[in-house]
Formats: C-alpha cells, sequence, structure tokens
C-alpha cells in the first residue's frame, strides 16, 4: 500500500472546543507557580535582610564598652617635718681671680707652670731675664757705699771739731757748718737706701710668683717672648677654686624672713643644684648679702660659701642655689608626684571610696620627692598615677600592690578622725 492510500484511510483529529483547550493545556498552570516561588523568595531575602540589620545593630548596642575604669598608685597625706627654702638662680664666683702683669720690661727666659695646674703661693710662675736689674741694683749699692764713707768721714771731722770749739781752737761756725754737713750726708745716704731698695724691688718683678693658692688658666706667653709694663695685657691669671662661692639673687619679699633667721642662727645652709634641679653639686653656707637692694629687679644679691674639696663647682658656672631658711614642724606632706597644676593654681585627685575628687592645695615648699601642702587633712588618700585620664568624679580602682597600704591608710583616716572628736 503506498503512502497515499495509507493518507486516505487514517482517521481524521477529532476538533476540541475552545473551553476544552484551555483546560487540557498544562502551561499557564506551570507560569503561575513559578511566579508564586520567586515572590515567597524574595519575601524570604528581604525578611533575612532586614533581621541580619536588627542583629547587627542590637550587636553593636551590645559591644558598647561601659565607662573606664582607671588603676592608680596612691599615696597617704602624713604630718612630718620639711624644709622651707628660697631658691634662686645663681653663678659660681671665685673669691679671688689674680692677673698677673709684667711691671718690668724684659724678655720672657722661663715659664715655669703648665697649663691648668694647680698652684700655692709662693709657687715660681714667670722668670724675665733679670740681668738689667741686677746692673742697676749693683750701681745703687755702690753709690751707697761712698756716700756711707763720706759721712763716717764727715761724722769724725765733727767730732774733731767739736774738741777743737770746745778749747775754741777754732771759730764757732766752722763746728756748725760740719754739724749740718753730716746732716745732709745723712740725706743722702738715706736716699742712696732707697734707690736700692728700688734696684732690689725691680729685680724681684723679674721673677714672678703666684700670690695666692688656685689654678692657672690657658699660658699666655711662652719664653723668648718680650713683655713691658704698663701694658694692658695680663701675662698669666690664676683663679682662687678652694673654697669657693656662689652669689644668687632673692627676691626682697623674702628678705626680712631670711634676715631674721641669719640674726638667731650662726649660718644658714646653701645646696648649689646642675641647670636641671636633680642633681645636687655642693653643700655650703650662707656667707653674706649685699647691703642694697637692686631697684631694677626688687632681688637682693646673695653669696653662699663651698669647700669645693672634689672641684665639682667652677666659676661663671650656672647653678641654681637652695636656702635653708628654716624647717617646717608638723607640714602635710604628700609625694611630690601627686601635685598637678593647672596654670598657676596647684590641685591634687583625693580618693574617695572608688571615686576620685580634684581639690585646690597650696604647696609651700618641697624637699626630695616629699611636697608641704595646705589645703590636705592628715590621712587622706591621693593619687600619684594616672592622671590623664582622671577628671572630676571619675571611677578608679587601687592597684594591688597598693592594697595593703591602702587599708592602712584608711585606718590611719579613721585614726586621725577619732582623734580630732576627741
Amino acid at each position: 500500500m503506498d503512502d497515499t492510500q495509507r493518507m486516505q484511510n487514517a482517521t481524521p483529529p477529532t476538533a476540541l472546543a475552545p473551553g476544552e483547550l484551555a483546560e487540557n493545556n498544562p502551561r499557564p498552570k506551570s507560569h503561575r507557580w513559578r511566579w508564586i516561588i520567586a515572590i515567597l523568595v524574595v519575601a524570604a531575602i528581604a525578611l533575612a535582610v532586614v533581621n541580619g540589620s536588627r542583629k547587627s545593630q542590637a550587636d553593636k548596642a551590645a559591644q558598647v564598652e561601659p565607662p573606664q575604669i582607671t588603676t592608680i598608685k596612691v599615696a597617704t597625706a602624713h604630718l612630718g617635718p620639711i624644709g622651707y627654702y628660697v631658691e634662686a638662680l645663681g653663678t659660681v664666683t671665685p673669691q679671688a681671680t689674680v692677673n698677673l702683669y709684667s711691671q718690668v720690661n724684659g724678655r720672657v727666659v722661663a715659664v715655669h707652670y703648665v697649663e691648668g695646674q694647680m698652684v700655692h703661693r709662693g709657687d715660681t710662675l714667670i722668670d724675665i731675664d733679670p740681668r738689667p736689674y741686677e746692673a742697676q741694683l749693683k750701681q745703687t749699692q755702690g753709690t751707697l757705699q761712698h756716700d756711707r764713707g763720706v759721712l763716717a768721714q764727715a761724722v769724725m771731722d765733727l767730732a774733731r771739731y767739736k774738741d777743737a770749739s770746745s778749747q775754741q781752737a777754732i771759730i764757732r761756725q766752722t763746728y756748725e757748718d760740719q754739724e749740718q754737713a753730716v746732716e745732709q750726708y745723712k740725706g743722702t745716704v738715706q736716699n742712696d737706701v732707697g734707690q736700692v731698695e728700688y734696684a732690689e724691688t725691680q729685680l724681684s718683678y723679674c721673677h714672678l710668683t703666684s700670690p695666692i693658692n688656685g689654678r692657672v688658666g690657658l699660658r699666655l706667653i711662652d719664653p723668648g717672648n718680650t713683655v713691658f709694663s704698663g701694658s694692658s695685657t695680663s701675662i698669666v691669671v690664676i683663679t682662687q677654686l678652694q673654697p669657693i662661692t656662689v652669689v644668687f639673687n632673692v627676691a626682697e619679699d623674702n628678705l626680712d624672713q631670711v634676715r631674721s633667721e641669719i640674726l638667731h642662727r650662726s649660718s644658714l645652709p646653701v645646696d648649689a643644684f646642675d641647670r636641671t634641679r636633680q642633681t645636687k653639686i655642693a653643700t655650703g653656707k650662707l656667707l653674706t648679702l649685699d647691703n642694697e637692694i637692686d631697684s631694677s629687679t626688687g632681688t637682693v644679691r646673695f653669696r653662699g660659701q663651698f669647700e669645693n674639696s672634689d672641684l665639682k663647682l667652677y666659676p661663671n658656672q650656672f647653678v641654681n642655689a637652695r636656702l635653708l631658711v628654716k624647717t617646717l614642724q608638723n607640714a602635710i606632706l604628700i609625694p611630690s608626684a601627686a601635685v598637678q597644676r593647672n596654670g598657676t593654681k596647684a590641685f591634687v585627685y583625693v580618693v574617695s571610696g572608688d571615686t576620685v575628687k580634684m581639690r585646690t592645695i597650696t604647696e609651700l615648699t618641697s624637699e626630695a620627692d616629699q611636697a608641704a601642702v595646705v589645703g590636705l587633712n592628715p590621712g587622706e588618700i591621693v593619687s600619684l598615677t594616672g592622671f590623664d585620664k582622671l577628671q572630676e568624679g571619675s571611677k578608679i580602682t587601687i592597684q594591688s600592690d597598693q592594697n595593703t597600704g591602702t587599708q592602712s591608710s584608711i585606718r590611719q583616716t579613721d585614726k586621725y578622725q577619732a582623734e580630732s572628736l576627741l
């Protein structure tokens, strides 16, 4: 059977109504479910995002740190003695500085010192050629010897004239003239003695010695140089170093108090500190004070004397002088580290329970690491550290190694309060 016949015998397809075509076609129903699933997925994602955002905000809120509690070290205010000092800027000043000049003309033949050498009074320093002055001395000595001989002859003649005059062998005038001649010869001899002494003095200037104990400076002249009398240039400088003094200026407001202490005490101690005020160089005593106030600065110059056995004080050195005026008894003492400053005002942080409070104080004086203050009560606890984190009412904890001391401080505070009640 060929293809044409098979196609004619086949049953033709049955035609469907329009309603039957819509009900039997599954494709529109599948699209609807896809849209529903997509909407549900989007809603789930949005819900997750919202919940995540809320959780993140909650986590951030939970991560906000509570106010930080500062850990500090503390100390307790207590009663004790401390020195009341007057501090001033000072300059190391030698008691004597000698500039030697040549008093004769001549050539330097020897220099007997070494630069920076310590010398003593009478030590030879420089020799100048003495020959011209030795010759001059011999001349004056010769003249003196001649005139003494003339005087001796005149004295013998006077004795003869006296005997002759008593026997009226010569006239009285001859005897009296001889008396005056003797007096003239005596004057000549006296002048010759002065000339000899002057020549000896000039000769001594050729041999220069140290007039004081001290240190020689840098060498200013060498052997072979010629020096001249009257020159304005010194040939050697000697500075006394032991003892040595420090001159410092004290405000006139402290003058009455210092003067009162000087009247009741033999001497007041003076300490010399370096430029940083951290290292004590030497300790001495107040020697004297000036007789007038400098009107331009309102200060009085004081001079302290130091033995300077170790030569730590050097002439013209800048130092900080500290004069002990008196000792304060039963002063309120705290460590100097506890004192803070806000401009010109001093204050401390006082520990009250687990907080601190700022309190303004007045610092009277300080010595080493202790300060005497007004404005605290004995037994009160003050902070020593953590100042950059402290303010009024800050919460604090005390370091464990200070707990024992803190407990004893609290007990000490109770003791002071009990004593005040009694």
